[in-house]
């Protein structure tokens, strides 16, 4: 049987790609787990596909004609690697979304897969994040709230920003070096168990890129499942190295998903003041942003956000 599906999924990321799947190949080959590895192409136009392709050809390549965003492209990863489907009995044990702009450090893969089946319970484990300079990254969130999006528009004080307020899990947990009990973690790594992902369906493809991953870990625990960050894993987050380069773009992707995400999880009431909330600051944004385009982008997250709060 098969242990792990590494499914990647790439969009104009020929700039990061080779060290993502160089570091993780590392990792994989001291790793004991018999393991394959996928990558979902969603439309790069800076040669992504074909570096894959020709640089490794280990790689199970899947080149889409169309930018499918995040959630379908890996779910289109996980049908390829047998998750769902006719042979979806045969699945690997866990599936594994690992982010292109990432670089896998030393046992890392070994210590997520150990964490997922350490108690038949656990559904979804992530690892612990740095910057590229080493430096901490939240990798860890509760679910979003009201708060959050109150630490999003107005002054709130950094130890606010740092903690429970913020949807942050406190730093002594990831320092232990323990596995510890969280809502979700960041997209960037997700391992999965086959039965979790095969019980919960995937991503849900009404989110294009952002929140798919909180959504998708509020369903897998809704069903029963334990979500853990398992912090003695380490991977390296070049964050928003894919996303930086459409900035207007992502910050419509980013807020229309937000507004998706608040309407599917709040009762109508919370919706609603998120909704008004979101609408303040983008005002707010707007005001005070001299790009022209990121501008118009804030503004138009602004007309969506005063828009009514679709019926359940």
């Amino acid at each position: 049987m098969r242990d792990l599906a590494v499914i990647i999924v790439t969009w104009n990321a020929v700039e990061f790609i080779r060290d993502a799947l160089d570091t993780l190949y590392a990792d994989l080959a001291g790793s004991g787990l018999n393991a394959e590895v996928y990558v979902v192409d969603s439309a790069s136009s800076d040669g992504t596909a074909e570096v894959v392709a020709v640089e490794y050809p280990q790689v199970k390549l899947t080149a889409s004609r169309e930018n499918l965003g995040f959630g379908r492209s890996n779910n289109l990863g996980l049908r390829e690697a047998g998750f769902f489907g006719d042979d979806s009995a045969a699945a690997p044990r866990a599936a594994y979304l690992l982010n292109p702009d990432t670089l896998t450090q030393p046992g890392a893969t070994r210590t997520l897969f150990d964490a997922l089946f350490s108690a038949p319970d656990i559904g979804l484990v992530g690892a612990r994040l740095s910057y590229e300079d080493g430096s901490f990254q939240h990798g860890a969130f509760g679910f979003p709230g009201l708060r959050q999006l109150w630490a999003e528009f107005f002054p709130t004080p950094g130890r606010l920003l740092e903690g429970a307020f913020n949807g942050r899990y406190p730093r002594h947990l990831y320092d232990a070096g323990q596995p510890f009990p969280i809502d979700f973690p960041l997209g960037a790594t997700m391992m999965l168990r086959r039965e979790a992902v095969q019980q919960t369906g995937g991503f849900d493809p009404k989110y294009f890129m952002y929140c798919e991953e909180v959504d998708w870990a509020w369903r897998i625990k809704q069903a029963g499942w334990r979500v853990l960050c398992a912090p003695s894993a380490h991977v390296v987050h070049l964050s928003g190295k894919s996303t930086s380069q459409v900035k207007p773009r992502s910050v419509v992707n980013l807020w229309t998903s937000r507004l998706t995400l608040y309407d599917t999880l709040y009762p109508g009431w919370k919706a609603f003041l998120a909704r008004r909330m979101i609408a303040y600051g983008m005002a707010r944004k707007a005001a005070a942003e001299a790009d022209p385009a990121v501008r118009e982008a804030y503004q138009t997250v602004r007309a969506l956000s005063l828009q009514p709060t679709p019926a359940p």
